[in-house]
């Protein structure tokens, strides 16, 4: 039977407003949901770069270790504490938004750092989030540092679209694991970060250097410069906490 135009209209509307109204309430429904899972995902890649959490399957174990284990703050870029954002809001660490962060010039932007306690409560590592671009999209990483804040603990990478079996290695342990013991400054006392080289099994590399990935070399480079933008950004936080150890001693 054909049906009038008013008809199908009328039918077309009410279909969206059934239909957008079930996908709103179930979307306003799931966001406590994916709110805990984005939460759970942040703290787990944070211990991921201080301690092998890869065998823990209960997220509330996780959660426990985090809020038993690590402390919080956000700094700018001078290395002072920021405890409210631009409208009087209190500023959460593990929810500044690091991609949207990445956006503004740095300047601007808000570092969160995280201090890694050991079970007496003393600060073992401290923990710094970076971002940048690899070859195709984004790429992301904890870096981990001792209490010298310049001898690497650990790092925790992440990628958005790097390419499967080349660039994509940066979340491989065996990968990650080569940035341990390196070491952020020089002999002089200049911020030189650690550089990922050219090309796999490299002989002789320094104390700033750890080995390339083969066919991924402009990941590589992609976080060469992840790391050392941020550190810079980092450097101001880090100096003035050097200097309060030394004077504290």
């Amino acid at each position: 039977m054909r049906q009038s135009n008013l008809y199908v209209i009328l039918f077309s509307i009410g279909l969206t407003v059934v239909f957008g109204g079930a996908l709103s309430l179930t979307s306003v429904g799931l966001k406590p949901l994916q709110d805990k899972q984005v939460e759970l995902d942040t703290k787990k890649k944070i211990l991921g770069a201080v301690m092998d959490i890869s065998t823990i399957e209960d997220p509330n174990e996780i959660l426990r270790i985090y809020d038993k284990r690590v402390k919080s703050v956000v700094v700018d870029i001078n290395g002072k504490e920021v405890t409210t954002d631009q409208k009087g809001n209190p500023v959460v660490a593990e929810k500044v938004n690091i991609q949207k962060n990445y956006k503004y010039d740095p300047q601007e932007r808000m570092y969160p750092v995280f201090t890694f306690l050991d079970e007496s409560g003393e600060i073992e590592a401290y923990i710094f989030p970076t971002f940048g671009a690899g070859l195709w999209d984004w790429i992301s990483g904890y870096v981990a540092f001792g209490q010298d804040l310049n001898t690497v603990k650990g790092v925790a990478f992440d990628h958005k679209g790097e390419t499967p079996g080349l660039g994509a290695r940066i979340t491989e342990p065996t990968v990650q694991q080569r940035y341990v013991g390196k070491k952020i400054y020089n002999d002089q006392g200049e911020l030189v970060s650690v550089s990922m080289v050219k090309g796999e099994g490299n002989a002789n590399l320094s104390q700033h250097q750890v080995d390339g990935m083969s066919g991924a070399t402009i990941t590589g480079k992609g976080v060469n410069a992840m790391l050392e933008n941020y550190l810079e950004c980092y450097s101001a936080f880090i100096e003035k906490t050097k200097s309060q150890k030394t004077a504290s001693l």
